[in-house]
């Protein structure tokens, strides 16, 4: 419904005045911001010159319908991230936001002729005048008075913002324009289907350009090389493309290859396990088990028996006869996750599966032959453990047979964007939504970012977002980084640019905690109680949560508390 002058007047004053307010500049960084999203200041010569150069190349057509789409998705992406920003706005004040959008990036001054709108019913009728148009003068002093409206890229833009705001196709045309020769430019809009020629500009939204030909080539190329060499593919849940990645990607492709045993090595959360996975899914034994276990998760007492089986009444608690890993693993592969925590005891038995080929269950004295392609993963220095005679040297070097690193994601920084791309897809799918990316600044965070809990961490923090962040929108910093209800800025060191804070003179995170701990006024075992019971008390009693913080399994988390317990059953937790 249309406002009458005076309050039309209030509130465009009140919306110019608040846009302005989101725009920020950094002189420190050269950056410049609207709201969360960077915005360029461009030399209107160079983007005409651009402009020119589209119109040369592609021809008048073709160069006007790519302007209008480019100019439709600038429309839309900002209808849906002001939009949502000022949920309680009328529907007039909500169309303001665009014109003074329009108005505040230099691009054309906008006055309101008349505006009946109301997104419930679907009632749409627009009237504005243009004056400056940069689009428009610009195409004026290089070709001369042209015959049709010029504004293409602006007339784009409010059909991309109408459309998002209304949900349904509005179109507007230019009546007046600066090109033509007129004194400004005027436009009109409504629902498509009330223009008799809509079939014509529908065409223009449509049409296919020279660049999407191109893509559409590459992508075709892409799909050609892909078929020429399948064997060359990543698995689903592997992405990247960096050199570090590649390099350790193609020694798991050798190693695939044969039957070597194979010693997995990489920080919590670079991926282990998924590589074991992807290794036995392109060796001969793809077809049959791929069995994993977490050494780290099993009381000491109890690994020989997961390990290799227990016949009844081996020991109290045996009631029932149950193979081992090893068993169930016979003809297929069996990972071995944190190979460093393994007691003595068991390396021995698991030295021998190596040499012989051959198990026996506790309290059992039959031999068992099994056929397993053992994998092996750690994130501790084994050479360290051996030397402290932790770890028996004669298996170190049966398991280091076919070392792989798997680097950590602060040194395939370029890979970032793709393993964000898998998992916002990924999780829109588990959570039944659609989402369109990032914000500008939450990308820029995710590529500063050190992630000490690399993949793991990454994949949690994208989760996060996805379940934060509303429908049709993009995923916010805040949405990502909210383990509390600090400014994700400061919790995680970063500036108000998003960037990494450097020399700042700040204490460097957790200096204090391990200062006492190397001054010997607290433990270590303290030191991890105090971490953990922070961690299960901030996920309010969910185990599972609290793990997830940690960099941990659940399993690993419930053995811990068990050992902090001295033995007794973890108690008031939540899976």
């Amino acid at each position: 419904m249309t406002k009458p002058r005076s309050n039309r007047k209030i509130a465009c004053d009140a919306t110019n005045s608040d846009l302005r307010s989101l725009v920020h500049f950094c002189a420190e960084t050269g950056q410049i911001w609207l709201h969360e999203h960077r915005m360029l200041l461009v030399h209107a010569n160079a983007q005409g010159g651009m402009r020119k150069e589209l119109i040369d190349t592609l021809g008048m057509d073709r160069a006007r319908g790519l302007l209008i789409r480019m100019g439709f998705a600038s429309g839309m992406h900002d209808a849906e991230v002001f939009s949502r920003r000022d949920q309680g706005a009328t529907d007039y004040e909500a169309f303001m936001i665009g014109t003074q959008l329009h108005t505040l990036e230099g691009i054309v001054k906008v006055t309101t002729l008349k505006l009946e709108a109301d997104r419930t019913t679907g009632r749409f009728y627009g009237e504005f005048l243009w004056e400056n148009s940069w689009e428009g003068q610009w195409h004026r002093n290089q070709y001369g008075t042209h015959s049709e409206p010029v504004c293409w890229s602006q007339i784009g833009y409010a059909c991309g913002y109408t459309t998002a705001l209304m949900g349904r196709p509005i179109l507007y045309k230019e009546i007046e324009c600066v090109g033509k020769g007129d004194n400004n430019c005027r436009i009109v809009g409504k629902p498509i289907e009330e223009w008799e020629d809509a079939a014509d500009y529908l065409r223009i939204f449509n049409q296919e350009s020279i660049a999407d030909q191109l893509i559409d080539l590459q992508t075709q190329v892409v799909q050609l090389r892909s078929a020429i060499n399948e064997k060359e593919k990543l698995p689903t849940d592997i992405v990247g493309n960096s050199k570090a990645f590649r390099t350790a990607y193609d020694m798991l492709q050798q190693a695939a290859k044969s039957q070597i045993t194979v010693l997995l090595l990489g920080e919590t959360g670079v991926g282990k396990e998924v590589f074991a996975r992807a290794l036995h899914d392109r060796s001969t034994r793809r077809n049959e088990s791929f069995i994993a276990i977490n050494c780290a998760a099993i009381p000491h007492d109890l690994v020989e028996s997961e390990l290799f089986g227990v016949e009844k009444g081996a020991f109290t608690g045996a009631l029932n006869t149950r193979p081992g890993r090893f068993e169930r693993a016979n003809g297929g592969t069996l990972f071995l996750d944190e190979i460093g925590d393994l007691p003595l005891s068991a390396q021995v038995k698991l030295l021998r599966v190596l040499q012989e080929g051959e198990i026996e269950r506790l309290g059992d004295h039959k031999v068992r032959k099994v056929d397993v392609r053992l994998v092996a993963a750690t994130n501790v220095d084994l050479k360290q453990l051996v030397r402290e005679g932790k770890f028996r040297s004669d298996l170190y070097y049966r398991l280091n047979a076919f070392q792989i690193t798997i680097p950590p994601l602060r040194e395939r920084k370029e890979d970032i964007p793709l393993l964000a791309t898998r998992f916002i897809e990924k999780y829109s799918a588990i959570y039944g939504k659609k989402l369109n990316g990032f914000t500008d600044k939450a990308m820029r965070v995710i590529l500063t970012y050190p992630w000490p809990g690399n993949i793991r961490e990454f994949m949690n923090m994208v989760e996060r977002g996805v379940i934060l962040a509303p429908n049709g929108t993009r995923i916010e910093l805040e949405q990502m980084f909210s383990s509390s209800n600090n400014d994700p800025a400061m919790e995680f060191g970063l500036d108000s640019n998003g960037s990494l804070g450097v020399d700042r003179g700040e204490a460097e995170p957790g200096k204090d905690l391990y200062d006492e701990v190397l001054n010997g006024s607290m433990t270590l075992d303290q030191a991890e109680a105090m971490l953990i019971g922070a961690a299960v008390e901030k996920a309010n009693g969910n185990l599972s949560a609290a793990a997830r913080v940690l960099g941990l399994t659940r399993p690993q988390l419930a053995y811990r508390l068990g050992h902090l317990n001295d033995g007794e059953p973890e108690t008031g937790g939540r899976r």
